[in-house]
């Protein structure tokens, strides 16, 4: 027999990228009844960080988790998040989305000028 296992609204149906897409939005709503500015930032999660600009090259430092966009000529600051390396750091569906919310929180931080711990106070408690 061959298909699906599962119908599609069951959450097994859900693709690996679409469970940690969730995980992000789970973060992101969160966050936002604290921060409603964060509307106006776009959350992308991409497969693994792009090394291919000027100025970036292959070095000793960890690959990153996640990353910042600045707003820039009519387009919204972005929030991005990289999900293989997350998913190598992480052993378990809980683990990796104390992860990806720590990621969220720190590139949130860094693009309000604010402490992670003032964007979530229960930061670095879990």
């Amino acid at each position: 027999m061959r298909g699906p296992i599962a119908p599609p609204q069951v959450p097994l149906a859900a693709s690996r990228a679409e469970a940690f897409a969730d995980l992000v939005q789970d973060s992101v709503e969160r966050l936002e009844r604290r921060w409603p500015q964060l509307a106006d930032i776009d959350f992308l999660v991409l497969e693994v960080p792009r090394l291919d600009g000027p100025g970036r090259a292959w070095n000793d430092e960890a690959v990153p988790l996640g990353g910042t966009i600045p707003a820039r000529e009519g387009r919204p600051a972005r929030v991005v998040v990289y999900r293989r390396p997350v998913e190598i750091r992480t052993k378990g569906r809980d683990e990796r989305a104390a992860l990806v919310h720590e990621i969220v929180v720190e590139q949130v931080a860094e693009l309000l000028g604010l402490t992670p711990e003032t964007v979530d106070p229960r930061y670095g408690e879990d």
